[in-house]
């Protein structure tokens, strides 16, 4: 028999009623009790025109809080959540909204104006459409079974054709659970996000959220000075980045040294250079790498407290639900990570196949590339799409990437293979420069100096940006793309 519990929604605002749910940048606080309402009105206003148990709706919205009660609203009638990347264009859209068997789709306003009238196939609603309806005598669900889908999102296609990962609630709650049991819980939490919700790592918070009884400090579009302002004035202690977001904050920092309340900043969305942790470890800031992936419903291994500093660059070890191995580890011990535990996916959307390669015998194959150090501690090298194979030599990009970004004229770097004639395959790098006046010739010698030669990149061109995917994440398969439209080639800033 499927395991059931309260509505976790409904239980926070039994329990802590006027504690704050959610506060934002621009002074809004909504209470627990007040979500909660707010939520089941607006269930029954979707039940109004005719969303009911089972349906899958897709939501595609910039970061909001009608986001989120639209969320909490689906899951108080049953429905799956779609959760859909606002930076895709109208024919991803489609296919994933086809795909899904999308009944309706929300919207926000800011996205709708982007789209001709009728432009997708199914009913498409703004939020404020929706809120200006009656409520329908729609009996709500109090108890969530943990093996029921919840949502529904999709990868992001930079290897193929998107795969939508199905989450179930149960699923969700051990990538909380997880996280709590890594991170502790402190009745002064405060956890701040500014990740896209229709990205796990954004999701995760809010559900965290309801599920702890923790407020949520949201700031809807990211600014390293309202990220700053809310650690040192607003009383958060933890706060979600990626790896650009923590540079930037750095950047503007200067000596300002944050409050002995922040506990940490929760670092997801792929390794960060060492040169990069090491700068936060020199500030005082404390930066907890963690690692996961759609699949695992947000983090599956986050360093310890206790480990960060020692352990810089690490993910640390699976959390306490989780199980996490190497597979086939060549000489040097790198392998195929793959994880196991009650917080990863059974599988796709309508993708029996792709679920049965990449899931067996409940161990997730990642993709991703990486090695066990001898205390246990993970650490992740780079996707195995990403590996370039020169002259039979394996080379990853990652580690290229860590020590260009070492160079103090370095902004961000990407590293990715390019064909070549004699060696199959041969590394370049794309870098956007903090000044005009470094060098391609600088960049080489820097690498040669720390490097195999067979590592060192045959050409080195500049940018103005790297392209990045709505997780912020390098997007490596585009940097080759669009090096022609680059205006400075090998070092001709």
């Amino acid at each position: 028999m499927s395991e059931v519990i309260p509505h976790w929604l409904t239980k926070q605002a039994t329990l802590r009623p006027e504690k704050v749910a959610i506060e934002t940048d621009d002074g809004t606080c909504i209470t627990f009790i007040e979500l909660q309402d707010m939520s089941m009105s607006y269930a029954k206003k979707l039940a109004h025109i005719g969303v009911r148990r089972g349906d899958r709706v897709g939501v595609l919205s910039m970061n909001h809080i009608d986001m989120v009660v639209t969320i909490h609203a689906l899951s108080y009638l049953g429905a799956v959540v779609v959760l859909l990347n606002t930076r895709l264009t109208e024919k991803e859209l489609s296919y994933q909204i086809t795909h899904a068997d999308i009944v309706l789709l929300l919207v926000c306003n800011v996205v709708k104006e982007r789209f001709p009238e009728n432009a997708f196939s199914v009913m498409t609603k703004s939020f404020q459409e929706i809120n200006v309806l009656q409520e329908a005598p729609q009996v709500l669900q109090t108890e969530l079974c943990l093996d029921d889908p919840f949502t529904i999102m999709y990868t992001s296609g930079t290897t193929g054709r998107p795969k939508g990962v199905v989450h179930t609630y149960g699923n969700h709650w051990w990538s909380a659970i997880g996280s709590a049991l890594n991170l502790g819980i402190h009745d002064t939490d405060k956890w701040l996000t500014t990740l896209p919700i229709f990205h796990v790592g954004g999701l995760s918070v809010f559900l965290k959220s309801v599920i702890y009884g923790m407020p949520v400090y949201f700031i809807k579009k990211f600014s390293e000075r309202n990220v700053i302002q809310a650690i040192m004035n607003e009383g958060v202690t933890i706060a979600s980045v990626v790896t650009v977001m923590v540079q930037r904050v750095i950047n503007m920092l200067d000596h300002v040294i944050f409050p002995e309340t922040f506990r940490c900043m929760l670092l997801g969305g792929g390794p960060a250079p060492k040169s990069l942790l090491s700068q936060a470890a020199e500030k005082n800031i404390p930066i907890y790498q963690s690692y996961g992936l759609t699949e695992t419903s947000s983090q599956i291994a986050t360093i310890q407290p206790q480990d960060a500093r020692r352990k810089i660059g690490s993910a640390g070890k699976a959390l306490t639900p989780a199980q996490l191995k190497i597979s086939e580890p060549d000489i040097l011990g790198i392998g195929e990570i793959v994880v196991k535990g009650p917080m990863v996916t059974s599988g796709y959307f309508k993708d029996p196949e792709s679920s049965r390669k990449a899931i067996q015998h409940g161990w997730l194959s990642t993709g991703d590339l990486g090695y066990v150090d001898t205390d246990g501690f993970l650490y992740v090298v780079d996707r195995r799409t990403d590996l370039i194979i020169s002259g039979g030599e394996n080379v990853y990009p990652t580690e290229i990437e860590n020590i260009i970004s070492e160079m103090d004229l370095v902004e961000e770097v990407g590293v990715v293979g390019k064909d070549h004639p004699t060696w199959g395959e041969v590394p370049i790098a794309v870098i956007v420069p903090k000044t005009r006046s470094l060098t391609s010739e600088q960049v080489l010698q820097y690498v040669a100096d720390k490097l195999a030669p067979f590592k060192v990149p045959k050409e080195v061109y500049f940018a103005s940006h790297l392209p990045r995917n709505a997780a912020n994440k390098i997007v490596r398969q585009k940097l080759l793309s669009v090096i022609s439209d680059f205006n400075y080639p090998n070092g001709n800033v």
